[in-house]
């Protein structure tokens, strides 16, 4: 199970008993701020898409919206999100509970700049019922980041 995965994967950063997992799903932006106990901004989504160079992820926060044209200007193609299927075999966990944490080799992770607004954020670790509360520098120490982007726009409502 892929939640199995991510708890030995935050062992070595001391974080595996960190993991909150819940009787309700939290498989999406709103049902997880719902378990967690926060407004859903401060849930940070993990988003899967393919680029030349293979399958990355981009973790943004929960109210944040790719921009096409950022995202263009960053990548040099157009966003294109993975299927169910492709985001389970490319990235190693199941839509609803994708994460930057023990995914498979190969995978670039992005943090995009949304995130930088909170103090803590709380990514799913693994499975459609789970997350970990983290600040910034655990979440970019932890998922082995590769830069951070600015391919979002927020929410305006």
């Amino acid at each position: 199970m892929a939640i199995d995965k991510v708890k030995e994967y935050l062992k070595q950063y001391g974080m595996e008993n960190r993991i909150q997992e819940f009787e309700v799903s939290s498989a999406t932006v709103e049902l997880a701020a719902k378990a967690v106990g926060v407004e859903p901004c401060r849930i940070a989504k993990t988003l899967s898409f393919m680029v030349k160079e293979g399958p990355i992820l981009v973790v943004a926060a929960g109210d944040a919206r790719i921009d096409n044209k950022k995202y263009k200007a960053q990548f040099h193609t157009k966003a294109k999100m993975l299927t169910a299927e492709q985001v389970l075999e490319l990235i190693g966990h199941a839509v609803g509970g994708v994460c930057p944490f023990g995914i498979k080799d190969g995978v670039t992770v992005y943090l995009d700049e949304s995130l930088k607004r909170f103090e803590t954020v709380f990514p799913a670790c693994g499975s459609a019922n789970s997350a970990i509360e983290l600040t910034i520098p655990e979440l970019e120490e932890c998922s082995r980041y590769e830069a951070w982007v600015d391919i979002c726009k927020e929410e305006v409502e």
